[in-house]
């Protein structure tokens, strides 16, 4: 079965009334994306609150119109995209599938394909990408080992890109898992094939590893096919690692 869903985000509580009432969604031609699809499953991210984070609708497309923005949304005539194309999708009905995909481990979520098998039985983000879930694979052994560790950690470290602006070149940064050791900490980033691969997220990576560089951590950066091929050997690396710092914080 080809992977013919698009997987869009609905960028504002205002846009699922206008989907699920009007059957309509947007996207800019500039960043329309260049495969075809016959449908469009729809990702509530953060703003949408408890109900954020999840896919819960879908529908397939039965038209599809090039409007201006200000003719799609009239009430917002003075946005600064009000004069650039938009295709509108159609849809007959919107469907709502029978449990929510969610975003357990927050992952970045744009523009990406699936097919409807997989729309209707993924139970998360992961599932629906067909990644393999490389940070459980570690946390699962780090818990075997009796390593104690944080995920999801968060912290604010100078940034190279931002110097100059506004917040003092001060950006924040979420951590796949963190590791506190005696002489400083260790960061075990866990690297997707599909996140990570292209050009713009890897410069990311190199600047996120050098700002906690400065801050004195030891950043591990793990790839999906050595997590999946060998994971004694990441465990080996993140050991290592915990040594350099002094061993793990009691």
């Amino acid at each position: 079965m080809g992977k013919t869903v698009l997987v869009g985000v609905l960028r504002s509580r205002s846009d699922l009334p206008i989907l699920l009432k009007e059957k309509w969604y947007r996207i800019p031609l500039a960043h329309l994306p260049k495969r075809p699809f016959t449908h469009i499953a729809f990702y509530q991210p953060e703003c949408f609150g408890a109900a954020g984070k999840r896919i819960e609708y879908f529908g397939r497309v039965a038209k599809r119109t090039v409007l201006l923005r200000a003719e799609l949304l009239p009430a917002e005539a003075a946005h600064e995209r009000a004069a650039e194309p938009y295709l509108k999708c159609s849809f007959r009905t919107i469907e709502k599938l029978e449990r929510p995909i969610r975003n357990i481990i927050p992952r970045r979520v744009s523009f990406g394909y699936t097919d409807l098998r997989t729309l209707r039985a993924a139970g998360d983000i992961l599932e629906l990408y067909h990644v393999p879930p490389t940070e459980q694979l570690i946390e699962a052994e780090l818990r075997r080992l009796e390593i104690p560790f944080v995920s999801q950690y968060r912290l604010s470290a100078p940034s190279r890109s931002l110097e100059g602006r506004e917040g003092r070149g001060v950006r924040q940064y979420r951590l796949d898992l963190a590791i506190f050791c005696r002489r400083g900490n260790v960061a075990i980033e866990c690297d997707n094939r599909k996140a990570h691969s292209g050009k713009a997220q890897r410069e990311k990576d190199r600047e996120k590893d050098a700002a906690l560089e400065k801050l004195g951590w030891r950043v591990v950066r793990l790839t999906e096919s050595d997590i999946v091929d060998d994971l004694p050997s990441c465990i080996a690396r993140i050991k290592k690692a915990i040594r350099s710092q002094g061993g793990v914080s009691p």
